[in-house]
């Protein structure tokens, strides 16, 4: 009997730290759907701007310089980019708050049917709240900002400049058809180049935003096929290990070792000036361990961490391994080359074999 009633107690407390996870995450998306809510209301409102700006200019378009309407479409669709950007974000936001509104409520039935809802978390108040619960949402906004910010980046300097320019070429080429078509047709092989060119660019862009054989896979799969891609294009001898028994594990881990290693081996190939790199990739029964590291010029990663260097990503990496539980550790210096490893807490549960 103190058996079965030490395992009724064990699952009670499973159910309230089950339901004051799912409470605490309403919070977070909470914060983060206000802060979408109101930039998808900025976006919007630029956008307006920015078409009836283009249609001013559509009127007196032959006498404008080549190189305005240029910057004119380019801040149009970069515009559009973000609006449409924001929009994706705050809809998968309010998506998972309403799932997560379901799972609390068929989570606080649960309580109140095995135990009462006495000792269920009471609601903080405004003026009460608890401070470790506002710097997790600090964290979580301050990641998701960074990751936003990378991905505008890499958008404004590739799809969204080159279809600027497809515009300005197509303009070009439309112009010749009568009087230079010798001229036009030149024009038109240079825009199919810059068309393929893109098209193999949005290609790699979007595998690295959200490879499908992430969700279909699983992230063993998928990074052998990254580390064999990031090979063939950089030219650096770039090799993968795995070890520990290959099996698909939570969906947000998996995420979180992709993002690991594909934040680690960019940096290396872009920073490093490294001639090999290895990575190597460890699932144990309680744990998963990632490293990359390569023999190239090395650097300071106290100044990396210290000085919040977003351009390479390790501040942000280490608060979404850390909200998991995890810790990342870099052991380099300048000419010594670099050694990146991660550890994140895996469930024992999980045994299905790819």
């Amino acid at each position: 009997m103190a058996g079965d009633e030490h395992s009724f107690e064990a699952f009670l407390e499973e159910v309230r730290k089950d339901y004051e996870r799912t409470h605490q995450e309403i919070k977070e998306i909470d914060v983060l759907i206000n802060q979408s809510t109101a930039e998808v209301e900025r976006s919007a409102q630029a956008n307006a701007q920015m078409t009836n700006r283009v249609r001013q200019m559509e009127t007196n378009f032959e006498t404008l310089p080549r190189e305005y309407i240029r910057e004119t479409f380019e801040e149009l669709l970069n515009v559009q980019q973000r609006l449409y950007t924001m929009r994706g974000q705050l809809e998968t936001l309010q998506s998972k708050q309403r799932n997560l509104e379901q799972l609390l409520e068929l989570q606080r039935g649960l309580s109140e049917f095995v135990g009462g809802s006495a000792w269920l978390p009471k609601e903080n108040s405004g003026g009460n709240r608890d401070p470790n619960d506002e710097s997790t949402v600090i964290r979580v906004i301050q990641t998701e900002e960074a990751e936003k910010e990378n991905l505008v980046r890499k958008m404004h300097d590739g799809p969204a400049s080159s279809l600027s320019n497809f515009i300005l070429q197509a303009e070009i080429c439309q112009r010749f058809f009568d009087v230079n078509p010798d001229r036009a047709r030149t024009e038109l092989n240079t825009l199919k180049s810059s068309a393929a060119a893109t098209f193999s660019y949005v290609k790699d862009f979007i595998f690295d935003l959200r490879p499908m054989m992430l969700t279909d896979l699983g992230v063993v799969p998928t990074l052998r096929r990254y580390v064999e891609s990031a090979q063939e294009k950089s030219g650096i001898s770039v090799s993968i290990t795995i070890t520990g028994l290959e099996r698909r594990l939570e969906n947000h881990i998996e995420v979180t070792i992709f993002r690991g290693v594909q934040n680690l081996l960019t940096n290396a190939l872009a920073h490093s000036q490294a001639t090999q790199i290895q990575v190597l990739l460890d699932i144990a029964h309680e744990h998963v361990t990632a490293v990359v590291e390569d023999n190239g010029n090395g650097f300071n990663p106290d100044e990396a961490f210290s000085n919040n260097n977003r351009t390479i990503g390790l501040p942000t990496l280490r608060e979404r391994i850390e909200m998991l539980g995890g810790s990342l550790n870099i052991q380099s210096s300048l000419g010594q080359g670099t050694r990146a490893e991660f550890t994140i807490p895996i469930e024992t549960e999980v045994v299905e074999i790819y």
